[in-house]
């Protein structure tokens, strides 16, 4: 526990600028058209007037209140029945009641929001703050891949579990993605990984009990061996990676990888 990292984060892990810009790109048209609605005092007859132009512009509204139309959200109406967001832009009456709803209506009236090309560049900065926790996820997996390659260790990437039949057969259903696997004349070991920098929530306990479970299984397979790779100080209080270290043989940290180094390269 004490060899544990603080963090895996470079500078560049806060913020993805590249798909922020091209998230904001694909819309910007959309979104010049829609500042024709900055500083209006009839946004009912300006909606209108760009409804009978192009109704395909409202289609990006969501991201003005930090959603996605993929995430369907949902509103609830007067009589306590559920309705989507989405339907609303399905009609000019909808946008505006959609923008009266949401506050949007004064926001534009008063001029809070100059440019909704920038305003949307920052909604998608503060999106994609969403994103870290994969991204530390891509992170450890590349220092890991780094860590192999130094070494002269063969390896697969993300690799299902239906490749290998006898593994298939006891997850069942369940189709499980490897991070990594390799191969050596004795094993094939089956590799997780993944870095946690901050404690609290469940995710951590979760993973320690699925990978307390799953390494029995495909231990128990003649030839196969479940090895975890974790790291990061979000492990820190958490009592189930206790339980974890003393069900799982093969779980390493950045700094005892090197003893797993070792064991391949004496199977090699």
């Amino acid at each position: 526990m004490s060899q544990l990292y603080e963090t895996n984060a470079t500078l560049d892990f806060y913020c993805d600028f590249k798909k922020i810009q091209k998230n904001v790109e694909d819309i910007a048209i959309c979104l010049n058209t829609l500042n024709y609605l900055i500083g209006t005092d009839d946004i009912n007859e300006a909606v209108k007037r760009l409804w009978e132009r192009d109704p395909t512009v409202f289609q990006v509204l969501d991201i003005l209140i930090a959603t996605r139309r993929k995430d369907k959200k949902m509103y609830l109406l007067p009589n306590k029945t559920a309705r989507p967001i989405s339907e609303l832009y399905s009609t000019a009456e909808g946008v505006i009641e959609f923008l009266n709803g949401t506050g949007l209506t004064n926001v534009f009236k008063r001029r809070e929001i100059k440019n909704l090309v920038d305003y949307v560049f920052g909604v998608e900065t503060g999106l994609d703050t969403n994103a870290r926790k994969n991204r530390s996820g891509d992170v450890m997996e590349n220092w890991v891949s780094d860590i192999f390659l130094k070494n002269g260790i063969p390896c697969k990437k993300e690799v299902q579990s239906k490749k290998f039949p006898m593994v298939k057969a006891i997850l069942g259903k369940d189709i499980k993605r490897f991070d990594f696997v390799i191969k050596t004349n004795r094993q094939t070991y089956l590799i997780e990984v993944n870095f946690f920098s901050s404690g609290g929530g469940s995710k951590p306990s979760e993973v320690a009990r699925a990978y307390s479970e799953l390494s029995p299984k495909i231990n128990g397979i003649n030839g196969y061996k479940f090895v975890w790779i974790t790291d990061g100080k979000g492990w820190d209080g958490v009592g189930s990676f206790k339980e974890a270290y003393q069900e799982i043989p093969f779980i390493y940290n950045l700094t005892s990888i090197q003893d797993f180094i070792d064991l391949v390269h004496s199977e090699l």
